[in-house]
C-alpha cells in the first residue's frame, strides 16, 4: 500500500494513538466498566426556547411573533415549561421516567463564536482558557476499563471533538461499511524499524489492522437490533452505535453528530425538522438498547456550542446566544426537569443568563457513571447533578 494511501485511511476511518503507561484514578466495578456514554453533538448552536418552550411566559411570545410554538401545540412537562410538539417521540421515555432535561446550561462569559465556543465545551475549559486535549481525553486514561475494550472512543459522522488531543485509541467512521470496505486495505506490517518516525507509523498502521480485525469478527457475528432507526443522517448514525454496542463491541465512548442549527434564517420548519429527526432517533436508539438488554448501560447526553437569542432576528432566524437545555437519556437516569429555565425578564446583553455550568454534566457523569473520585475539571466546584 502506498504511504499516501493509508496516510488517508488512518486519518479517515480510524486513528490510534499509542497510549502510555498510566495509572488510574479509580477502577471502575464491574457495572460500571461496562458502561457507554453516547454524545450527541447538535452542531451549530440548539434554539433552547423553541425545545424546552416557555408555554406560559407572555415574553416568549413578545420576543418570538414568528417563531414562537403555540401553546395549544406544546407538549406540556411542567405547569409552565412544555416540548416542541415536534419532540413528542421522547415523551414514552419521559413518561418512563428515564429522560431528564436540564434547562439553562452554559458558562461565565459566554463566547458566540462557533469555533472558539465548540472548543470550549469540548475542552472542558473556561472562556479564557485554551486546553489542547478533549474533555473525555482526559477522564478516559483515569478510568480502568476491561482489557477487551476495542478503542477507548468512536465517532461516527465528525470529528472526535472531546475525545481527540490525548492518549486514546480512537475510531473515526462514516458508518461500518465504509470503515471495513478502507481498513481491509491495510495489511500488518513489522514495526521493527530503528527510525522512530517509521516505526510509530507501522505501530499506527498495526492499531489499524488489529482493531478493524477485532470490530468485523463482532459484527459478523452479532444479531442485529430489531428496532427501526429512521433512515436520516442522525438515524443511521445512531443505528451503527447501536450495532456496535448490541455486537458487544466494548467501546466506553461514542460520539455522533447532528447537524444544521445554525438556524439565522427561516428558523421554524428546519428547526422543527431537526428536533423530530433528532427525537425519533434517540427513540430508536433506546428501543435498540432495550432489546439487546444494554439499555441500564448506556447513557446518552446531548451538547451544543451555544443556544440562540430570545428575540427573533429580522430574517425569521435567531443569533448566537447563550444557555440552553440539554438532555440525558438512559435506563439509569432519574428522570425529569433540572435546572432553571433562564429568566426572560431577567436577560444579561439581551441574552439568557445560565443557571448550570455545563462542566457539571461533565462531572456528573465522570462521578456518578464512572465512580471517578478525584477533581478531573480544574476550576471548579462543579456540582454533581442528581440525574444519575
Amino acid at each position: 500500500m502506498k504511504r499516501r494511501e493509508f496516510l488517508k485511511i488512518a486519518t479517515g476511518a480510524l486513528i490510534w494513538q499509542l497510549n502510555s503507561y498510566h495509572l488510574p484514578l479509580a477502577v471502575a466495578g464491574a457495572n460500571q466498566a461496562q458502561r457507554i456514554l453516547i454524545l450527541i453533538e447538535l452542531k451549530g448552536g440548539n434554539d433552547g426556547l423553541n425545545t424546552l418552550v416557555p408555554y406560559t411566559d407572555n415574553r416568549y411570545y413578545q420576543y418570538r411573533s414568528g417563531l414562537a410554538v403555540k401553546r395549544d401545540v406544546v407538549l406540556p412537562l411542567s405547569e409552565d415549561l412544555g416540548l416542541n410538539p415536534r419532540l413528542k417521540a421522547l415523551l414514552d421515555v419521559w413518561n418512563q421516567k428515564q429522560l431528564a432535561i436540564v434547562a439553562g446550561v452554559g458558562y461565565p462569559q459566554p463566547n458566540r463564536s462557533h469555533f472558539r465556543s465548540i472548543e470550549i465545551w469540548e475542552t472542558g475549559s473556561s472562556s479564557s482558557q485554551y486546553l489542547q486535549t478533549g474533555w473525555l481525553a482526559r477522564v478516559l486514561p483515569e478510568i480502568s476499563m476491561p482489557a477487551r475494550t476495542i478503542a477507548d472512543g468512536a465517532a461516527i459522522g465528525g470529528d472526535a471533538g472531546p475525545l481527540a488531543g490525548g492518549d486514546l485509541r480512537l475510531v473515526v467512521m462514516r458508518n461500518l461499511e465504509q470503515f471495513f470496505r478502507q481498513a481491509k486495505r491495510v495489511q500488518k506490517m513489522n514495526a521493527g524499524s530503528h527510525n522512530p518516525a517509521l516505526k510509530h507509523l507501522l505501530a499506527v498502521q498495526n492499531g489499524v489492522y488489529r482493531s478493524a480485525r477485532a470490530l468485523d469478527e463482532k459484527i459478523k457475528t452479532q444479531v442485529p437490533p430489531n428496532a427501526t432507526f429512521p433512515k436520516t443522517m442522525i438515524g443511521r448514525h445512531l443505528q451503527t452505535a447501536a450495532r456496535l454496542i448490541a455486537g458487544g463491541v466494548a467501546i466506553p465512548v461514542i460520539k455522533v453528530s447532528h447537524g444544521g442549527f445554525d438556524t439565522h434564517a427561516n428558523q421554524r420548519n428546519l428547526h422543527d425538522r431537526l428536533l423530530q429527526q433528532l427525537a425519533e432517533a434517540m427513540d430508536a436508539f433506546r428501543r435498540a438498547m432495550q432489546q439487546a438488554g444494554r439499555w441500564e448501560q448506556v447513557l446518552v447526553m446531548t451538547y451544543s456550542e451555544f443556544g440562540r437569542r430570545p428575540a427573533e432576528n429580522g430574517s425569521r432566524g435567531t443569533d448566537h446566544g447563550t444557555a440552553a437545555p440539554h438532555f440525558i437519556m438512559g435506563g439509569k437516569v432519574k428522570g425529569g426537569l433540572y435546572g432553571r429555565q433562564p429568566s426572560l425578564q431577567q436577560l444579561e446583553n439581551d441574552d439568557l443568563k445560565f443557571s448550570v455550568d455545563y462542566r457539571s454534566l461533565y462531572m456528573t457523569v465522570g462521578r456518578r457513571w464512572w465512580g471517578l473520585k478525584a477533581e478531573f475539571l480544574k476550576g471548579g466546584p462543579y456540582p454533581v447533578i442528581s440525574f444519575i
